[in-house]
């Protein structure tokens, strides 16, 4: 186990750093979590502006955001539904230490939390950054990727969280809390509409059904929107969606000391995003025969004669029990989530189809299903020794189905293949905080985790030869299993009521993979090994001008062994990503967030990351078609500085009505978004800003509001990749300026 820091670390001792992390605060202007902090607490006009209370669940205890040893960020969902922020894609801008992988298809997406990730298709690899919601870990990274409905707010845990939140938590963890039903009956209607004819329809009730018993709540959903990308070839746009979806929750209290919460959702998501916009021909004879469609960075144009399409079934069932069992909490989560995936898409990315160029149509199907159990007990806390341990156990099953026909002027060929994965997770976990004295504590925590994984994999072809894109008949399967400790050990220490620092390290665990897809060879039946990481972690959260002003900051440096990624290669003439351990990764870097209620009506907030994360030692696979020479190089999706600030102005007025502006700005360095850095795949440095003003009379429960995205008109590009003689981009929903409405009525 190696705890070396990186080059820039080398010469620096952990008391330095403390001290720069003390200084920086210290030094800091403005300060604090993030811009759902920033609302005033007190209501009384007499009283002096406050920053509101936030409490997380960071540590699966309640606890103030300030106080927690845990670099975290916290978005409030409400604020989130104002700025028509509603799926995980979206949030990104707000956090700078996280990114994210978008898709043709949410099934090919993923998340990074300080510049680690994985990128992957496989059935077969668990996602490095954990999502969770209301207790509930999602196996699989597209499952979360839709909108989010009824949020109470969004706790992004940044580093290795396996002690708690266990699997999939190796690089962070989304961890996302939904509204609890209320005692005070209440509903809303809410209606939002943009430029692009995007409409967004949202409606919600809740309250005591039997007093003192029962309460409930209910949101639903309808939203689409006609897309950005235009077809040149029949005339349709495309790159929009169609969404309805609802989520329902139950609370049974018996008596003072039990509580059940029973919840529901589904969502149903139809998008036609295409299977990328091409920003540059590579070959002369593509971009011919790419015509009428000019190729570019900002192009928004595809000529393609097969329509890219996802439709996308989720859905899921929970019961959480929480007892209280004297001064002990002992809460029980049993969950399933079901998935169901449908994508077709247009491999060639073009509508004439010759002997060069020959037509690549794809079709997949997926069925996912996941069932799981967690057992947990809490100790009072203000004892000695509070300490949080628990049970948890994962079965998850996955069958997919991926068929690809190759159509050139005098034959067509078929391939099928048949594929799935079956995992059992089970583990032992608990963390203890020793409370040594009233301002010095001590922290350590320990998970024993043990995977089963296995595979099966059968390709058939109407071809005995490799052709464009399919190779041979082929079938394997595989089991392999594996153990893996993860843990966090620290020190805690109060500098004064109102500034705590922590230092802390942490082990993580990712398990086994297997490389399971539609050209799956030989080469690809071996298991990977499971990937580690080290990480030390020094912070400092503080608040300060009567907790007007918070300030957060951590110093971090990790390393990832095995490291599980993606690596663009040739399978059968086409670029594929192709899953290896890839070798040790570092990453380091300085975080800061503040809020600041600089008046009564002024609130500031930001927050900034720099990331460091760099390949260290690149294990080459055999044969591999892509250049290995990238040690050294920047990790894929990892900018190296990213920032956010946010400013709100209400203005009251006679009439108890307010006038309220907000406008936000988000900024990053340039990016590499192949871990081979191929030509053309990297982004250059942009900023996004956005700004809103609202008319509000929350007296009578109404709210109406004007936004306008990406108001300097910047096109940018959130994935560029390879293909045969080209790179495509993915075209995001603000790549150019748009405004819109928003009206809500409470009652």
């Amino acid at each position: 186990m190696q705890n070396r820091f990186g080059d820039r670390f080398k010469t620096t001792t952990l008391a330095q750093a403390f001290g720069w992390t003390l200084a920086a605060c210290a030094a800091m202007p403005l300060g604090a979590a993030q811009a759902a902090d920033a609302t005033a607490a007190a209501s009384d006009s007499s009283a002096e502006p406050v920053l509101k209370s936030v409490t997380v669940t960071a540590t699966r205890r309640e606890e103030s955001l300030q106080k927690v040893p845990v670099a975290v960020t916290v978005l409030d969902g409400e604020q989130l539904g104002r700025e028509n922020r509603t799926s995980i894609e979206s949030i990104v801008q707000q956090i700078p230490t996280v990114n994210f992988r978008t898709g043709a298809s949410n099934k090919d997406t993923s998340l990074f939390v300080r510049g680690v990730g994985t990128i992957s298709t496989s059935p077969g690899v668990e996602p490095t950054v954990a999502t969770v919601v209301d207790g509930v870990v999602y196996g699989r990274p597209g499952m979360a990727t839709l909108d989010l409905l009824d949020l109470e707010r969004i706790e992004v845990l940044r580093g290795p969280q396996g002690t708690l939140f266990g699997k999939n938590a190796s690089a962070g963890v989304l961890n996302i809390t939904t509204k609890a039903p209320t005692d005070e009956t209440h509903g809303y209607v809410e209606q939002s509409y943009y430029q692009g004819n995007e409409s967004r329809t949202r409606f919600g009730i809740g309250g005591t059904l039997i007093p003192g018993t029962l309460k409930g709540n209910l949101t639903a959903l309808v939203s689409d929107y006609d897309g950005n990308v235009h077809n040149k070839t029949n005339g349709q746009t495309l790159n929009g969606y169609n969404r309805k979806g609802a989520r329902g929750k139950l609370e049974f209290t018996p008596n003072d000391d039990f509580k059940l919460t029973l919840s529901a959702d589904y969502m149903n998501s139809a998008s036609d995003a295409p299977n990328g916009v091409i920003s540059s021909s590579t070959l002369a004879s593509f971009g011919s025969a790419l015509s009428p469609v000019t190729a570019s960075s900002h192009n928004r144009d595809i000529a393609s004669d097969y329509r890219t399409h996802v439709n996308d079934y989720n859905k899921g069932l929970s019961a959480q029990a929480d007892w209280n069992l004297g001064d002990y909490t002992l809460t029980s989560i049993t969950a399933w989530r079901g998935w169901n995936n449908d994508q077709w898409q247009d491999a060639d990315h073009l509508a004439n189809i010759s002997a060069t160029y020959p037509g690549i149509d794809d079709r997949g199907t997926l069925n996912y299903d996941q069932y799981s159990q967690e057992f947990r007990i809490a100790s009072p806390k203000g004892e000695f020794m509070e300490y949080v341990a628990g049970l948890y156990y994962m079965h998850a099953r996955d069958k997919e189905t991926y068929e690809r026909t190759l159509i050139t002027p005098t034959a067509t060929n078929d391939g099928i293949a048949n594929y799935g994965t079956t995992s059992d997770s089970v583990a032992a976990f608990g963390e203890n905080t020793f409370n040594f004295t009233s301002t010095f504590r001590g922290i350590a925590g320990l998970r024993w985790t043990h995977d089963r994984l296995s595979y099966d994999h059968e390709r058939t072809s109407t071809s005995v030869v490799a052709v464009n894109g399919i190779n041979p008949s082929t079938s394997s399967s595989g089991d392999t299993d594996a153990h893996g400790w993860s843990g966090r050990l620290g020190f805690q220490y109060d500098l004064s009521d109102n500034v705590t620092s922590y230092l802390t390290y942490s082990r993580g665990y990712k398990g086994p993979a297997y490389n399971v897809f539609f050209n799956m060879q030989p080469r690809d039946t071996q298991a990977l090994k499971p990937e580690t990481s080290n990480t030390w972690e020094l912070g400092v959260k503080a608040s300060s001008w009567n907790n007007r002003l918070t300030t957060n900051l951590a110093v971090f440096h990790s390393e990832y062994q095995n490291y599980q990624a993606n690596f663009y290669d040739t399978v059968a003439n086409q670029v594929v990503t192709r899953l290896i351990n890839a070798g040790t990764v570092s990453t380091e870097g300085v975080e800061g967030d503040w809020a600041l209620q600089a008046t009564r009506n002024l609130k500031l907030s930001g927050s900034f990351a720099y990331t460091h994360a760099r390949v260290d030692e690149f294990s080459c696979p055999a044969g591999a078609a892509a250049s290995c020479n990238v040690n050294g190089n920047a990790l894929p999706f990892s900018p190296d500085w990213k920032t956010y600030v946010r400013a709100d102005y209400d203005i009251p007025l006679d009439n108890g009505m307010d006038i309220e502006l907000g406008t936000d700005y988000n900024w990053q360095s340039k990016v590499q978004y192949d871990i081979s850095q191929a030509a053309g795949t990297t982004q250059g440095a942009y900023g996004i800003w956005n700004g809103s003003i609202a008319l509000a009379d929350y007296g009578s429960g109404w709210r109406v509001s004007l936004e306008g995205k990406n108001l300097l008109n910047k096109s940018y590009s959130p994935l560029l990749a390879t293909g045969t003689g080209y790179v495509y981009r993915a075209v995001p929903r603000d790549d150019q300026r748009y405004f819109g409405i928003q009206v809500r009525k409470d009652f």
